[in-house]
């Protein structure tokens, strides 16, 4: 009897300790999905609201100018860089197989048109990824741990329209040029990359390279880069401004902008393609 009741007392144990963990997990499931949905109607209304204010009658005119001085002229330097070793990186790269295939001039078209259409775009939108949005989430988390946003809504002036909307419409504009700007730095790459190992003319190489350009692969390729400036600016925004109060929110406001901007311009991009590869 006393073994029995041992073996009783110990299921019970059992079965009570087990009932209590999976009530904690769903609790934290519960919980976690709740946060999901509060932190996607956050985003939805953040977004209305900057959509409501870029129309409004008083507009920072100098503050956009600013921050697309800040975004443009700024990153110029880095995307410089970038744009060039994509064009010659491609072209070392592809060369030797191009030549085995007898295929050595078709060289310029194959590189102007991966650039311009997909390589170009992306990567130089990662880039402003990593710059900029982390950029705008470190500089608002921080005017919100020092309660600066705070002190403008007090003093009757909107923190939306001044800080917000100058600096995601600055990101939409001057993130396509950028990407132009590294597209034409990468076809001048790959024609340093071409006479490394070859004699092909200045002019040559980009005669053969925009001649194989059609129009729909530079059009869509420049339509999305303005969503890619959208979406960098509208997350480097939102998560700054949304940042908490210790100091620690901003770190985490910027590598959370830089990793969530990064994944949604790859989504951008293969929404983008896929539409692309329907009206094509």
């Amino acid at each position: 009897m006393v073994m029995e009741r041992m073996v009783v007392h110990k299921a019970k144990d059992f079965i009570v300790k087990r009932s209590i963990r999976f009530g904690e997990k769903t609790f934290i499931k519960k919980q976690d999905a709740s946060n999901f949905i509060t932190d996607l109607a956050d985003a939805v209304l953040f977004i209305t609201r900057v959509i409501k204010e870029t129309f409004s009658r008083h507009f920072e005119f100098k503050e956009f100018l600013h921050q697309c001085y800040q975004i443009g002229y700024m990153t110029l330097p880095l995307i410089s860089i970038t744009g060039a070793i994509i064009g010659l990186v491609l072209t070392i790269q592809t060369r030797p197989v191009l030549v085995n295939f007898g295929a050595e001039t078709l060289l310029p078209g194959m590189i102007a048109v991966s650039l311009i259409r997909e390589m170009g775009p992306v990567i130089t939108a990662l880039i402003c990824a990593g710059k900029i949005s982390s950029g705008m989430g470190a500089e608002l988390g921080s005017m919100k741990v020092t309660e600066q946003i705070d002190a403008m809504e007090v003093s009757s002036t909107n923190p939306m329209r001044f800080l917000v909307v100058p600096r995601v419409l600055a990101a939409t504009l001057m993130i396509p040029l950028l990407i132009l700007y590294a597209d034409t730095l990468g076809i001048f790459g790959s024609w340093l990359g071409a006479n490394i190992k070859g004699d092909v003319s200045f002019i040559l190489f980009f005669s053969q390279a925009f001649s194989h350009i059609d129009y729909m692969d530079f059009l869509p390729a420049f339509i999305k880069s303005f969503f890619f400036g959208a979406v960098i600016g509208l997350v480097g925004c939102y998560k700054g401004y949304n940042a908490g109060r210790g100091t620690e929110s901003v770190g985490i406001a910027a590598n959370s902008a830089v990793v969530l901007a990064s994944l949604l311009v790859l989504i951008t991009d293969m929404i983008a393609v896929q539409i692309t590869d329907m009206i094509n």
